[in-house]
């Protein structure tokens, strides 16, 4: 029963958050506009916006010509010294907090300065919204009579010179309120173990006891878990070790690769999944209607949205147009200006608008994660569905795969060479191949011109990979857990050949 009065309780109190969900959604270029001034009058004061003379700028165009586009690289030389104590560069307030990323394939570490509005006004407040707009959608919804099972990173947090750095997750779990831990699981205990598949067995060890309603985590290393759990219960499903699950919030990877099986682990017809769409620099969007496959850019969460047609893009060089330009279904690479300082910063994702009224989107890719040895274009977006098109013909499941090319030599054609990790590998592997050139031919006219009559690409060449490849090449990389990605499409040979090596 008291189970029961905390559940209506939490739900009430977060369901009041959606009226100003509609406000933004209701007036979404008026809102970004205020926005855009109100960090700029903020910071005006700062190293960077006396450089680029804040006080100025009183409109969009404004900021447009007197702030320079920038990648990581540009910015650093401001963060580090930000590092190492000195404040008031690009913020005016303390900022004590990283977000160590070393994204997909980046040896070097990322340090992503995260300032107390960003992890108020953002990342926590975006961690609510999640919840508003699930309980909105479900008013039923049993969800806080369990606990919430949080698979994060490494929740180490390192000290250099007065900073504080570590993975999101770390920097998110240290800044929870006291509440949030009696409502998820693990502990914090077991949270804060550094080495992944030590952390990975407590987990289990804990949480099998526990009644779990809710998962949130990247799909990829959630899978890991719960097949663990299987393993160690002896159960058929996951349902018979937590028979009151009832959604898992996902993001961080494409999860159509991971549909049918999670399918399988959870067979439940109502069962929720909700994608949601953060990075190390902010929280951009949440899926806010039930079995849908779009997000809703969530517009008042402290960051400024730009975005630079990929058909035009030139890094920093790009042009960029505010949110009032956009078109549906064109591939866009963002653009951000956050509370947490960052200025008109490429985070080097892709996504296309499904929707201008409201502001809706799916994820595309990633600016370098594509192939275009040839011409071919070829983009994330296009190879996922052309797998999935490929494993519904022949009935395949796969875990992992990554895609690079293969390289004209002499009279020898170029090509595509893909290492693809199958749970349930097609009967012929030949059809397969066949299925998928098809798909990506139907749905990319630049890799169909490349394939004519093979004049500049040879058929897919594709490896199958045997069972715990990709996490064996993790593990060598120590990129086991959290955000960690395998990349999934690169213009060079590099993982390839490291994975046909191993």
């Amino acid at each position: 029963m008291a189970f029961q009065i905390i559940n209506s309780i939490i739900s009430w109190f977060l369901k009041k958050r959606k009226h100003q969900i509609e406000l933004f959604m209701k007036y979404p270029n008026d809102i970004q506009e205020e926005l855009l001034l109100k960090l700029v009058n903020t910071a005006k004061n700062t190293e960077f916006g006396v450089e680029k003379e804040f006080a100025t700028i009183k409109k969009y165009t404004d900021f447009n010509k007197k702030v320079p586009i920038q990648q990581y690289e540009t910015f650093e030389p401001l963060i580090e010294r930000c590092r190492k104590g000195v404040q008031n560069l690009f913020w005016p307030t303390p900022i004590i907090w990283f977000a160590k990323s070393s994204g997909t394939t980046n040896a070097k570490s990322k340090f992503i300065p995260v300032s107390n509005d960003a992890l108020e006004y953002c990342h926590l407040k975006a961690g609510k919204d999640m919840l508003c707009l699930y309980i909105n959608n479900n008013s039923k919804t049993q969800l806080f009579t369990g606990k919430g099972l949080r698979l994060g990173g490494s929740s180490e947090v390192y000290q250099d010179n007065g900073s504080h750095f570590g993975d999101l997750s770390a920097i998110i779990t240290e800044n929870l309120p006291f509440w949030a831990d009696f409502s998820s699981a693990p502990s914090q205990q077991v949270v804060l173990m550094a080495e992944w598949e030590t952390k990975m067995e407590a987990i289990v060890n804990e949480t099998i006891h526990e009644n779990i309603t809710s998962l949130v985590g990247v799909p990829s290393w959630m899978l890991v878990l719960l097949n663990r759990v299987l393993e160690k219960t002896g159960k058929e499903n996951i349902l018979e070790v937590w028979p009151n699950l009832e959604v898992y919030f996902h993001g961080g990877v494409n999860f159509n690769p991971y549909r049918e099986q999670y399918k399988k682990l959870i067979p439940k017809a109502d069962f929720n999944y909700y994608e949601i769409y953060n990075a190390s620099e902010g929280f951009f969007a949440i899926q806010d209607k039930q079995g849908s496959k779009e997000l809703l850019l969530m517009l008042d969460y402290g960051i400024f949205y730009e975005f630079i047609p990929m058909e035009n893009y030139k890094g920093e060089q790009s042009t960029a147009i505010p949110l009032s330009k956009v078109e549906k279904g064109i591939n866009y690479a963002i653009l951000i200006t956050t509370n947490g300082g960052l200025w008109r910063y490429l985070i080097g994702d892709t996504v296309k608008f499904t929707s201008t009224d409201p502001y809706r989107i799916k994820i595309t890719g990633r600016t370098k994660h594509h192939i275009n040895v040839f011409g071919e274009e070829l983009i994330i977006e296009n190879a996922e569905e052309a797998l999935h098109i490929a494993c519904e013909e022949t009935n395949a499941t796969i875990s992992e795969y990554t895609v690079g090319p293969i390289f004209m030599e002499g009279k020898e054609k170029g090509g595509h060479e893909w290492i693809i990790e199958f749970t349930k590998a097609p009967e012929i592997m030949g059809y397969f191949t066949e299925v998928l050139d098809n798909a990506l031919k139907a749905i990319n006219s630049d890799y169909e011109a490349k394939r004519y009559l093979n004049m500049t690409l040879m058929m897919p060449k594709i490896h199958k990979a045997k069972k715990g490849l990709f996490y064996s090449w993790l593990k060598k990389k120590n990129k086991l857990g959290g955000q960690h990605k395998v990349p999934r499409l690169s213009n060079s040979r590099a993982f390839v050949e490291e994975l046909l090596e191993l």
